[in-house]
């Protein structure tokens, strides 16, 4: 079931960029690629999908997103602060119209007092700013919170671009 809800928000992220005709971009951390994919999954995304990039290592949010050290020093990979600087990295890099971040601990290390295993920030912004930025705790193990995240979003978007719809009307 979780594979159909994910590929129909895909569907409608894919009608609601092409109906609006704004572009797509994604970076990612503990999806590891597979948001990317969801996107990629629809046939015609080439029209709206601009590129992602899984930047899994705090090496590579520094060197291919342009994340300070410092911020991940101080406020550590999977946070607000974190989540939003890279999805303005990748909007910046591929000029595109909306970008999507995920930043989390999918276990089934690596979590801690503060951010336990299914601790995962999305954020979405446009040129004009940060449009939406959620801290969630999705439960299960590693692949049940990467394909949560995915969904979560997938409808993220989806809501700012129904949002900007609704706002032009």
């Amino acid at each position: 079931m979780a594979d159909r809800l994910t590929a129909s928000a895909a569907r409608l992220l894919g009608a609601a960029l092409s109906a609006s005709g704004r572009t797509l971009a994604v970076a990612e951390s503990c999806t590891g690629g597979l948001l990317g994919g969801a996107v990629t999954s629809i046939p015609g995304s080439s029209l709206y999908f601009s590129g992602g990039v899984v930047a899994y290592g705090n090496s590579a949010k520094i060197s291919l997103l342009g994340i300070p050290p410092g911020l991940i020093a101080a406020r550590g990979a999977a946070s607000r602060e974190v989540a939003v600087a890279m999805a303005e990295g990748v909007l910046s890099l591929f000029r595109a119209d909306l970008a999507i971040a995920v930043t989390g601990v999918a276990g089934p290390g690596g979590g801690s007092r503060g951010k336990p295993v299914g601790t995962v920030w999305i954020a979405v912004v446009a040129p004009g700013g940060v449009r939406y930025a959620h801290r969630f705790r999705f439960p299960g193990g590693r692949e049940a919170v990467r394909r949560e995240t995915v969904k979560a979003s997938l409808g993220a978007a989806i809501d700012v671009l129904r949002s900007d719809a609704a706002g032009d009307e």
